[in-house]
């Protein structure tokens, strides 16, 4: 069977899409009043507050997953806070969270009709949101950046800088660094393919004061993309480039996996996650692990917080794993936590509130 021909495809203006969100009536303002939440939610969000004061007087990492939704809630400008008050260390999100943000950024606006497009063979075929994130991460991939920098550098530049196809050539003749010959190929091959000439490509973004991943890379600090094949709009996008993805994906994985390793005497917290999060902290968790115990130091002293908006019916720390035949067994975001040691706890707390209360307890 041939592969399905994206040539084939009739992609619209992003302009002509109409967006349930608007970036400027959604965004939550850090001195906004608190919103309501349980009790339990509460003391939830205090603990953690002082978890991460205590963490980064230590100079102790603090890692924060979030889901897409964290940014369709208008969490942006509360994570660019934690940011700024050098509050966590690294942030990762899925690939929709990634484009969330882009779309925020470069329109201020966001979220389609999935039904009634899906209906009519249109969900997901937006002209921009195809074009400029796939092309910035098949440039990221030349440059040896990861996939949220990749974005990020394109939200805070407002732009991208093609090379010359004599540098190119050049550089794909290098038989010393072979995974960058490739990764300049990929970059001629795209370029020539959609003909796209030499030079700076201006993108503005006239929100990008707003963008979670435009800030992390204006500070220098890890903003890692963990997206997951076919699992975005930008796949169905012609400009879309297996090979990038991997390679920008595989640098933001090792650097996330490096973040975890000096986790010990930090804070993870993992926030509407309920896949994404949990899969690769396990994994990175033992790979450091591995590398640690070997050196003779351990990674068992650190607070897990873990945040979703489904209330949990079974103690986990009290009485373990349930057993398979019970629901709960399935929530992963509650099973792989719950294995990997250090204190986890979790609460049952919409993101907004969660968010918002986060931010005000530490700025007390």
């Amino acid at each position: 069977m041939n592969p399905f021909d994206r040539s084939k495809l009739l992609v619209r203006p992003l302009s002509v899409r109409k967006n349930s969100l608007e970036l400027e009536k959604v965004a939550i303002c850090p001195k906004a009043p608190m919103l309501p939440c349980s009790e339990d939610a509460a003391d939830f969000i205090a603990c953690t507050a002082e978890r991460i004061k205590a963490a980064r007087a230590a100079g102790r990492p603090v890692i924060l997953a979030f889901g897409a939704h964290a940014i369709k809630n208008g969490c942006g400008t509360l994570l660019i806070d934690l940011l700024r008050k050098d509050r966590v260390t690294h942030l990762c999100t899925n690939g929709a969270g990634v484009i969330h943000d882009w779309e925020f950024s470069f329109q201020g606006l966001s979220g389609e009709n999935v039904q009634k497009h899906a209906a009519e063979g249109m969900f997901g075929l937006w002209e921009e949101t195809g074009r400029y994130i796939n092309l910035a991460l098949v440039v990221g991939a030349w440059r040896g950046i990861g996939y949220g920098a990749s974005i990020g550098s394109l939200i805070e530049d407002e732009g991208l800088n093609l090379p010359s196809f004599e540098r190119l050539e050049t550089e794909a003749a290098n038989r010393t660094d072979l995974g960058h010959a490739a990764a300049a190929l990929d970059l001629m091959n795209v370029m020539k393919q959609f003909g796209l000439a030499p030079g700076r490509l201006a993108i503005p973004h006239p929100y990008k004061h707003l963008s979670v991943q435009g800030e992390a890379f204006r500070l220098g600090i890890p903003f890692t993309g963990h997206p997951m094949f076919g699992h975005d709009i930008i796949y169905t996008h012609p400009m879309n480039y297996g090979a990038a993805i991997g390679r920008t994906a595989h640098a933001d994985f090792l650097t996330y996996a490096e973040s975890v390793r000096h986790l010990e005497g930090g804070v993870y917290l993992s926030v509407g996650s309920a896949v994404m999060s949990p899969m690769i902290f396990e994994k990175s968790l033992s790979m450091s692990r591995n590398v640690e115990h070997q050196a003779g130091r351990r990674i068992d002293d650190f607070f897990l917080g873990v945040v979703d908006i489904a209330p949990s019916t079974w103690d986990w720390q009290k009485n373990g794993e349930p057993p398979m035949d019970n629901p709960a067994y399935y929530l992963r975001y509650l099973k792989t936590f719950s294995r990997m040691g250090g204190t986890m706890r979790y609460a049952s707390i919409d993101n907004r509130a969660f968010f918002l209360g986060l931010v005000k307890a530490l700025n007390q």
